[in-house]
């Protein structure tokens, strides 16, 4: 007999940030995350923000040494390649971002995919990889596809 089905929810990404302050300051000018929480661990804050139902846990990191990053992310196993957001107009969300975004590819568009799909990515503070997109849509039968 097969184990039940426990439902889970989406919790949180956790980022090692070099300077927290600036790392929370990007995600609240430009994705609107807002604080949601402070804990004092080990001596240091932890942050956490929340944009809707989406947190980042931002940890303090200053001194270690960073990872080398590709333009949409980082390719080797045990390592997130990058962030991703969805807007409802790329161009839009590109205009209206505070300052100038440190863009590491793109705007691309994926039209032979998707009719309408765009995506650019970005980086963070700590060089963490954000991918912002429109019109992604899931592809009808994919649990299907084996």
């Amino acid at each position: 007999m097969a184990a039940p089905v426990v439902a889970v929810q989406w919790a949180h990404v956790g980022l090692n940030c070099r300077d927290q302050q600036a790392t929370e300051r990007f995600y609240r000018d430009v994705f609107g995350f807002r604080r949601a929480r402070v804990v004092r661990a080990g001596g240091t804050d932890v942050v956490f923000l929340r944009q809707g139902d989406v947190h980042l846990e931002l940890f303090d990191a200053a001194g270690q040494q960073p990872e080398t990053f590709d333009a949409d992310g980082p390719q080797h196993p045990g390592m997130v390649r990058h962030l991703a957001f969805q807007v409802d107009d790329l161009e839009a969300f590109l205009a209206g971002a505070p300052g100038d975004l440190d863009v590491s590819l793109g705007p691309l568009a994926f039209d032979e995919f998707i009719p309408g799909w765009r995506t650019v990515w970005v980086k963070d503070p700590d060089g963490v990889i954000v991918e912002i997109s429109q019109g992604y849509t899931d592809q009808p039968g994919a649990e299907l596809l084996r």
